[in-house]
Order: C-alpha cells, then structure tokens, then sequence
C-alpha cells in the first residue's frame, strides 16, 4: 500500500524544518517565514541501496606552483573591478538587489559586451519572456546578434541544454528563486527548491568550465532570499544597493574567492541604461555647497578606492515629551548614538534635548569605522553653527573615551583629496612610535586630532 504524501514546514529564511507551523521560526528568529512543503515518500517496500565503500582520497601539501585563475573581462570597468579583473571560469557569482534597482540590465549589458566580444553567452529568464528582453536591449542600445537568449524554467530543460555545449564562457540565470525542478515538490522560490535548483547548476558550472551568474531576490531587510546556504554555495556574493530617488547605483561585493571584499562599482542610471562613474568622488561632491553649518567631507575607502563623501547634519529642538529622534540615511544608528554619548559625556556638549538627522549625500552606505570623525565634525558644526572649512576633509574612529584612533591608508585619503582640491585634513594624532606619520602632498596641510575634545574647542574658538 502506497504512503501518502507527508507535509513539513520549512522556514524560507534559514531552511529550518519544524512537524508543525508557527509564527516564528526559532531557528533565526524571523517572522512569518515558515510555509508547508510536501515530501514525496518513497515507494512502499523498496529496499534501500547499499552504501558503497568509498575511495581514499588524495592528499597534497600546501607547497607547489598554481597559476592565478584565467580572467575574462567584460569591459565594463567597474564590473570587473568588484570581480576581481573579470570573471574566472566555472566560477559562480550571486547578484542580489532590490526591485528594479538595475540587476537585469546590468548583466545584459554584461552579457552583450562579451558576447560582442565573440564569447558564446547564453541569458535564461525565468521572469521575462524573450521579447521583452529583446525590447529593453533595443531601449538600451544594446545590437549583440551574438547573444543567445531563452526563456525556461525547468532546471532539466536547462542542464539538457548545457550538457551538450562545449564553447559556452558565460551563463546568466534571472533569476534562481524562478527555477524549478520536478523531482522536488514544492513550489518555486521555496527553500528546497532554490537549493537544489542552484546545486545542479553549480554543479554543472563547474564540471564545463563556464561562469554562472544567478540573479537572487531580497527580502525587506535587504538580505537576500532563500537559504542561507545560497550564499555558501556561490564563488561570489554581490550587492547593487542604490535609492531610486538618486541616480547613482553601487555594486558592493560582499564575498569573493577569487578577489578582495568589499570592493564597489559606482553607476549612474540613465536613459541609456546604466554608466559608469570612473571619479565617484567628483560625483558625489559636485552639488555640494561650502560654508554651511552641519556639513563635513569624510574620506572614505571603498575596497581599494578612495571615495570622498559630504557628511550632513541637521540639528533641531525636540518636539513634545518624548525621547528625542535620531533619523540617519547611509550610516548605523548604533554608532551615532554611541557618537552623541561620547560628544555629551567626554566632551560637555548637550545634545540630549536635541533630534538630530544625519545624511550621507548621494546615496552611498557608509561601513568603516573611520567615518566617526567626519560624522563628529557635522554634528559640533550643526551644534555650534559654525561651519566646517570648505576646503578640509576629515577620517578617524573614534573610542567610548574620546581619543581618535588611527585608521588604514592613510596616504590614498590625502592623494584623493589633494586630487579634488582640498588644501587640509583632520586626521588622528599619531601616537605611538611605530606609526608613521603620513606623508601630505605639497600644498596640503595636516590637522592631527587626539581627542574629540580638541575638535569641540576648534569651533569653539572660532566662533569667539
């Protein structure tokens, strides 16, 4: 007698199985994540195979010569850039994005410029048909006769497909939450069937030596959906962040095998789709406006490049009884708390009654710790209403006890900045002996900083 069909809950966010359905996942502890599955029991009285004994494997030591991985370039040069120099073969790269942020159009514009190139490309949608395809490349001024494109589903179909190409050098796959597979019962986008949609493309990817590239839905806290083991599985995980309200996109690697992390692309999204920006720093700074209280410029690094970045602050009296607001754009509001609690206990500066708004102009989300100096520097300046020198930049962390610690890369700040005009910089005092002092380009003079008291007493002073 045959079993019937047994059902299981499975959380889409971390792919925990619970017997029964519930609100909250307890693995991960997200909300409204679990969905029923059903699993296919195995035929009644089949007897299971035998586990064969397996092989020894081979082991090696960790001297030898092993070439650099071949790299195939796009030409698009801040693609490459967050790859590492190109793409490597049989390697597989996750891109995950919000809605409409330009996931797709960057990689066919991708995916036209290698097929341009004489690269056998193949574009599989699993959300578009092929005339809609055909009319945004036509919008985008994209004519790559070169490119071979399908719309499919079925992973079966696809891998058929694969198997019997030997010349393929890159597929893209928009996107894996749409995949399905018939061996696994369950709908699509479903934890088992990304999982193992994903798995045999990989495995085919690596086993004829063509670069995979999946596109990957987000969830609302901007994670990308699916299983976390998606993640785990890939060669390199990137993000296209960006807010539709600006033009600018960034492309941000968040995992790498075969070239450094937190590398980023900058685009601009235009008519013609999207172009790149090879001076972000010009860009972000051009509507910039000087002598205006609450306004800093923070020298960043992003990966290897130097990024400059306008810090903004607005202070204002807190309206009502209630705790007062700290609304922040591109930056943690973990650490602007933090930051306000240093400026008020070690620095005498009373902010507490005060709702404050920080903005990183043009869209970009600040990660490193260095920006707390710049951040510092908006908000004294908001406070006092005293503006920050137009001609200045500021980097440095900033401790619970007030000192400015150093930060790396010190030089590549001042050279981008002395680049782009700036004639001064506050940065950390150097303290121990070790360090070395950076060196200033000619014609730029260097601030150092110890404490954030010292800077406090530098608006001070010049509002007397």
């Amino acid at each position: 007698m045959a079993r019937r069909p047994a059902n299981r809950f499975v959380c889409q966010s971390c792919g925990a199985v619970f017997p029964k359905w519930s609100g909250r996942c307890d693995a991960c502890g997200a909300w409204n994540s679990i969905v029923e599955e059903t699993v296919e029991p195995t035929a009644g009285g089949a007897v299971a195979p035998r586990r064969s004994r397996g092989k020894r494997i081979e082991l090696v030591g960790l001297d030898g010569d092993t070439p650099p991985p071949e790299r195939i370039e796009t030409r698009i040069s801040e693609l490459d850039r967050v790859l590492g120099g190109g793409m490597v073969p049989a390697s597989v790269v996750l891109v995950g994005g919000d809605p409409g942020i330009g996931k797709s159009t960057l990689l066919l514009q991708g995916a036209c410029a290698l097929a341009g190139m004489g690269r056998r490309v193949m574009y599989i949608s699993g959300e578009e048909a092929v005339d809609q395809i055909r009319l945004r490349a036509r919008r985008l001024g994209l004519d790559t006769p070169g490119l071979e494109l399908a719309a499919a589903i079925n992973v079966a179909d696809i891998t058929a497909t694969l198997e019997g190409e030997r010349d393929v050098a890159l597929v893209v796959i928009d996107s894996i939450q749409t995949m399905w597979m018939e061996t696994v019962e369950s709908a699509p986008g479903t934890v088992s069937q990304v999982r193992s949609s994903a798995f045999e493309l990989i495995r085919l990817a690596k086993q004829r030596g063509f670069c995979l590239m999946l596109v990957g839905h987000v969830t609302k806290e901007g994670a990308l959906a699916g299983p976390r083991v998606l993640e785990h599985m890939v060669d390199a995980v990137m993000y296209f962040e960006g807010d539709r309200g600006h033009q600018f996109r960034i492309l941000r690697a968040a995992k790498n095998r075969f070239g450094a992390t937190d590398e980023i692309g900058v685009f601009a999204m235009t008519d013609q789709g999207l172009v790149e920006v090879p001076n972000p720093s010009a860009l972000f700074l051009a509507e910039r406006r000087g002598h205006i209280a609450g306004s800093a410029v923070f020298a960043g690094m992003e990966g290897t490049r130097p990024v400059l970045l306008e810090v903004q602050a607005l202070l204002s009296p807190k309206a009502g009884d209630g705790a007062p607001r700290r609304a922040v754009v591109g930056w943690e509001t973990a650490r602007l708390n933090m930051l306000l609690a240093v400026l008020e206990s070690r620095c005498g500066m009373k902010l507490n009654a005060m709702d404050v708004h920080l903005n990183i102009a043009g869209g970009l989300r600040v990660m490193e710790p260095a920006a707390d100096l710049a951040v510092a520097a908006a908000l004294v300046s908001a406070a006092t209403g005293q503006p920050t020198h137009a001609g200045a930049v500021y980097f440095g962390e900033v401790g619970l006890s007030g000192e400015v610690r150093q930060v790396s890369l010190a030089d590549t700040r001042l050279k981008e900045a002395h680049k782009l005009g700036f004639e001064s910089a506050y940065l950390p005092r150097r303290i121990a002996r070790g360090n070395r002092r950076p060196s200033a380009p000619e014609g730029m003079q260097l601030h150092e900083i110890g404490h954030l008291g010292d800077l406090v007493s530098l608006f001070a002073t010049e509002g007397e």
